[in-house]
């Protein structure tokens, strides 16, 4: 049964002055210099300030103290000036941040970490100049092969099925469906299969493959056809399962070759690509890297890490004094205003409105920016002064954001897409954010500073005889950090670190 009935409800909504305000926080510094010039075109009564200073904004910049403070201050340095022993209290109650940084008060626990950010939030990992991603690099080699357009469909959809480490985990009889269902595209299994093998030959090799025997069986016959790549093809083909437990005695009495071809065999192997399509990504993604800017840069002054703000290609900005004087005569003499004149005032109003609030936005967004980097920095001293990442601290968004003040969802968009420039390398600021597990003293350690050790200790193995996972996760255990051998293997994988059968060194 249907009725009507009238209902009151609270909501939050967001106004677009707000939205506009969140976009300036979350931009990096080459997408605020082109929101900058933008306003600059669109807005008349807004101008470049040629007059006021143009040095990177610093955190000291914005916490300078009253007059009072600095008699009793006996020659300190700036406040924001951060030393191992220093704890901050950051009075950010002069600062009104509207509605858009309280969007989730009830946040539930999982959103507090690092990777699990908002809907809205961008997701950019690194800029790229003119690189294309994994897919396009196939879809542009499939451009030149002789297919008919409903061929060439039935292959994007394909190449839309492999994933980022290059195989394709559906099978013909299922993509067979999937076709007639969603497109509306009917085909045999037969043709889904010579696509398929068409796939398959282009680069890189093993691409297409959906297991890993296929996938070194496709590698193989790429190389030159010599008697190692041969007895190579024939081992993973018949074999595969004994070489992978590493029977190779097994293997050579059913083959009947000497220790020399079995090397040799190896050898060919171990060369070839588990995942082909990382392999992609770290080598041509990596040529296409734009130049990062840094949106931070810290400095060390003896212990002292001061923050600033990279603004150097970002103007100050003011009202036009021509705009303010026009209403300031408005107010001065309203009478005898005809319509036209007071469209016009109203015209000059709304864009010197428009302006101060740009203008408002763009400190608020410094000051917000310097004050959450300036948490961060303090969070994780010890490594900013050492350069290791043994020295990093557990952190996740909520720890900073009790700090400043600022809601989670502030402190995720300030780190998204952000660089600091140290004296050791430019991270992104969400580098320094990781989770937590602890230690046989029951000491909070982060998963990088497991992850480095992992490293080491795979790095120091005898590579004759590689350690598996579950004696890497003993070596761990010994060390203080006691893992499962399932963690250990993510942590190697999220390192690009093979198996150990795949690390033998002949």
């Amino acid at each position: 049964m249907l009725k009507q009935q009238l209902q009151q409800k609270l909501q939050q909504k967001l106004s677009p002055s707000q939205i506009q305000t969140i976009k300036l926080i979350e931009a990096t510094t080459l997408e605020l210099e082109e929101r900058v010039r933008q306003e600059l075109e669109e807005n008349p009564a807004l101008e470049e300030d040629f007059e006021a200073t143009t040095d990177s904004s610093s955190i000291d910049d914005l916490a300078k103290p009253d007059e009072d403070e600095q008699e009793t201050s006996d020659n300190e340095d700036d406040k924001f000036e951060i030393e191992e022993e220093e704890k901050f209290e950051y009075n950010i109650d002069d600062y009104d941040y509207g509605e858009y940084d309280r969007m989730d008060d009830d946040v539930p626990a999982y959103r507090l970490k690092v990777n699990n950010l908002e809907r809205d939030a961008k997701q950019e990992e690194i800029p790229v100049t003119d690189g294309v991603t994994f897919k396009e690099f196939l879809d542009e080699q499939a451009g030149f092969l002789q297919l008919s357009e409903r061929e060439r469909n039935i292959m994007r959809y394909i190449i839309g099925n492999i994933d980022e480490e290059g195989y394709l985990r559906r099978s013909a009889d299922m993509m067979v469906d999937d076709l007639l269902f969603q497109a509306n595209v009917e085909c045999s299994e037969a043709e889904i299969e010579r696509l398929v093998m068409m796939v398959q030959s282009l680069d890189p090799a093993g691409v297409g493959a959906q297991d890993l025997k296929e996938c070194l069986l496709l590698q193989l016959d790429r190389k030159q056809q010599t008697d190692s790549v041969k007895n190579a093809k024939k081992v993973i083909s018949n074999y595969f399962e004994s070489f992978s437990k590493k029977h190779y005695e097994k293997i050579q009495r059913s083959l009947n070759i000497d220790d020399e071809m079995m090397k040799s065999i190896i050898t060919e192997i171990v060369k070839l690509n588990p995942k082909p399509g990382n392999a992609w990504n770290g080598d041509v993604l990596e040529q296409t890297k734009s130049t990062i800017i840094p949106d931070f840069t810290l400095e060390n002054n003896n212990g002292k890490l001061i923050v600033h703000l990279n603004q150097n290609n970002v103007s100050e900005l003011r009202i036009n004094t021509d705009f303010k004087n026009m209403l300031n005569d408005f107010n001065n003499n309203k009478k005898n205003q005809t319509r036209e004149m007071k469209d016009a005032i109203m015209f000059i109003k709304q864009k010197v409105d428009s302006a101060q609030w740009f203008i408002d936005a763009v400190k608020q967004r410094q000051q917000t920016l310097l004050v959450t980097m300036t948490a961060i920095v303090e969070f994780q001293y010890k490594f900013f002064i050492e350069g290791h990442e043994s020295f990093l601290r557990p952190m996740i968004l909520k720890d900073i954001a009790d700090i400043t003040g600022y809601d989670i969802s502030t402190i995720s968009r300030v780190s998204n897409s952000k660089y600091i420039q140290t004296e050791y390398a430019i991270y992104p600021v969400k580098y320094f954010f990781s989770e937590s597990i602890l230690n046989e003293q029951g000491e909070e350690i982060s998963t990088r500073e497991i992850k480095t050790i992992l490293q080491e200790c795979i790095d120091n193995e005898d590579k004759h005889h590689p350690l598996n996972d579950d004696e890497v996760a003993e070596y761990l255990k010994e060390h203080g950090y006691p893992i499962a051998r399932r963690t250990v293997a993510k942590y190697r994988e999220q390192l690009n670190i093979p198996v150990s059968r795949l690390r033998i060194d002949f």
